[in-house]
């Protein structure tokens, strides 16, 4: 692993920081699945050049508001501006597996721009499954209210996953007074992405964040 990562030690225990070589794989991980999924999903007449550019600028939008933070939790993860929205947008309008692909592409991004690696394990889940399953908006792209339904769907994939994470890898940081750290994963997660999941559901609930949301639907298809 010294050639993609190198090991570091703090007061919170040993992870591993990316070397120029782990940063570049990674780049080329996430423009090559773009591509991948793009050419198994899309359009077989265009290629899906469309979906590409809206899959890019989605990721794009999703990373420069993913750091403009409500609030910060202690041990990571935070209430952003509505990042998570802009993934689960790509699969309504173009269903599960551009959806999945584009969540994926995603979390190597946020992998790259900001990595806390104490595992391969680990980092699968809390960066590749996680933020993929924010592609899971895809299950009712044809649904009625089929962005509610996706979104939900979406916010409780990535739930599972960085729940699943705290559980199995992040135990010892649990606070004397929780017995389970199940139920300290399920509350710590919980709080942070519940909290953002309810304001976002709020946002598009809005009749006039609906109707621009439909007018880019339709550019978009």
């Amino acid at each position: 692993m010294s050639i993609f990562a190198i090991p570091v030690t703090d007061e919170w225990g040993t992870s591993y920081q990316l070397t120029t070589a782990g940063y570049t794989v990674l780049v080329i991980a996430m423009i090559a699945a773009l591509l991948v999924g793009c050419a198994i999903f899309g359009s077989k007449r265009k290629f899906s050049a469309k979906q590409l550019t809206f899959s890019a600028m989605a990721i794009a939008l999703a990373m420069v508001t993913s750091m403009l933070k409500l609030w910060d939790m202690p041990m990571g993860g935070s209430v952003t501006l509505f990042s998570m929205l802009f993934i689960a947008l790509i699969g309504n309008w173009y269903g599960l597996g551009v959806g999945l692909t584009t969540g994926l592409a995603y979390g190597i991004l946020q992998l790259v721009i900001d990595p806390y690696i104490i595992s391969f394990p680990q980092m699968l889940l809390d960066y590749i499954f996680a933020f993929g399953a924010l592609g899971l908006s895809g299950i009712f792209s044809k649904s009625k209210n089929g962005l509610i339904k996706g979104y939900i769907a979406a916010v409780l994939g990535r739930f599972v996953f960085s729940t699943l994470s705290g559980y199995i890898f992040f135990p010892t940081f649990m606070p004397e007074f929780f017995d389970s750290a199940v139920i300290y994963s399920i509350c710590y997660n919980g709080a942070y992405i519940g909290a953002e999941a309810i304001l976002t559901l709020v946002l598009i609930c809005l009749p006039p964040v609906g109707k621009a949301l439909n007018h880019v639907k339709s550019l978009a298809d």
